[in-house]
């Protein structure tokens, strides 16, 4: 968890990663960055825009930090990095920036990988934080990140594996859980994997199920959840179809499960 940053009678803090249509309203503190995911190749750097498109002078400290997606998808910053953070690669200018109300400025965002750094993506958080209006009543803060994967030379490596398949229950509702495990060197991406449900003696199809977009880092393994929207009963064959991008073939997998 990360700590309130000021002590007031009221503070709000907002942290997620940052969207080019996110805080767009006339809104006394609203920041956005563009593009919220930046992918640099070996030492290299680009420019990140930051706008304020609210009503107050916003005054925004730069920093960076380590980055991870939970099981399910869910990003999470840590202050101890880990084998994979390019946080300390990075360096950023500048550190702070001063943005008058519906303006919009850059900043720069540099890599240098090291010689013995290895092959593939590395990945860290860049964290933009507003920092309370001086005399405001209330104490706001907004916290973005933007997401900066530097792909180290050398040769990449693709192994998506289909880890699993079973039904669970959320919330009083039934899914199926979709386990992937990324034994790669770079960053999959898995747009709009879905399962189609058949009965196991006659193979009529009952259902098709889509999950969410999603990337899994390398070395890590992540859940998607498919959500069963009818009263599905008995044993069901389920075919499992991850599409093909970019460096990666179409991945296929069928289970025999019940529901």
């Amino acid at each position: 968890m990360i700590p309130p940053a000021v002590r007031v009678a009221v503070c709000v803090l907002v942290l997620a990663l940052a969207s080019p249509g996110a805080s767009t309203t006339r809104t006394p503190v609203a920041l956005t960055a563009a593009p919220a995911r930046v992918v640099l190749a070996g030492t290299s750097r680009t420019a990140v825009r930051l706008t304020n498109s609210g009503t107050k002078r916003l005054v925004v400290d730069v920093s960076r930090a380590g980055f991870a997606l939970s099981l399910r998808g869910r990003p999470r910053i840590l202050r101890a990095r880990g084998a994979r953070s390019a946080a300390a690669w990075l360096k950023l200018r500048p550190k702070r920036l001063a943005l008058p109300a519906r303006t919009s400025a850059s900043l720069l965002v540099s890599a240098r990988v090291p010689p013995n750094a290895e092959p593939g993506d590395h990945d860290a958080l860049v964290l933009l934080t507003t920092r309370p209006s001086v005399g405001a009543r209330v104490a706001v803060r907004v916290r973005l990140g933007v997401v900066v994967v530097v792909r180290a030379p050398g040769t990449v490596v693709r192994q998506l594996e289909l880890a699993g398949l079973r039904v669970a229950r959320h919330g009083g509702r039934r899914v199926l859980e979709l386990r992937v495990a990324n034994h790669g060197n770079v960053t999959e991406t898995l747009p709009r994997a879905r399962v189609t449900l058949s009965r196991a003696r006659t193979h009529r199809r009952l259902a098709t199920l889509l999950a969410a977009r999603r990337d899994v880092r390398p070395h890590t393994r992540g859940i998607l959840e498919l959500r069963l929207r009818r009263r599905l009963r008995g044993p069901v064959s389920a075919r499992v179809v991850i599409p093909a991008v970019p460096g990666r073939r179409p991945i296929r997998r069928t289970y025999a499960i019940r529901l």
